[in-house]
């Protein structure tokens, strides 16, 4: 069970994964070595799953930022083992996700250009058994970064 300590301390590390328990503590009023043991244990109990740096796509020369619907023709336990699979080893699809609705997934990809994201839709994904068929959208501008989760 979380409490509302156990709250602040989460959003804080979402703003900034690097405070150190000393840090920690001063923003929630306690010793560092309080701070410390209530991160580790919420380390250890799954809250926080893991820290990653969010890094400048563009800067990476990625700057084609698309999110692919995909339908699948048939809908069977290895077509589907087979497509999770295929998005696995794929480094342009950052982010993956089983939908309701029409499509049976969400892709979300980063491309260094239009015939990369080309390459991925006619070369990598329709020619897979199980898709029917694709849809992309075009990230024009990012309105809002990837937020924190609300506390």
């Amino acid at each position: 069970m979380l409490d509302a300590t156990d709250t602040k301390l989460l959003a804080a590390l979402q703003k900034d994964a690097h405070l150190t328990a000393q840090q920690l503590g001063e923003l929630l009023n306690l010793s560092p070595s309080q701070a410390g043991r209530r991160r580790l244990r919420l380390e250890n109990e799954g809250y926080i799953q893991g820290y990653s740096a969010r890094l400048d796509a563009s800067k990476l020369g990625l700057h084609v930022q698309g999110f692919v619907q995909v339908h699948l023709g048939s809908h069977g336990p290895e077509q589907s083992s087979s497509f999770a699979s295929l998005v696995s080893t794929r480094p342009e699809i950052t982010s993956a996700w089983t939908m309701t609705g029409e499509a049976d997934y969400l892709l979300r990809v980063y491309c260094a250009d239009l015939p990369g994201l080309n390459t991925l839709l006619h070369d990598v994904l329709l020619p897979h058994p199980a898709v029917a068929r694709v849809q992309s959208q075009i990230v024009m501008d990012q309105l809002k970064r990837d937020a924190p989760l609300p506390t």
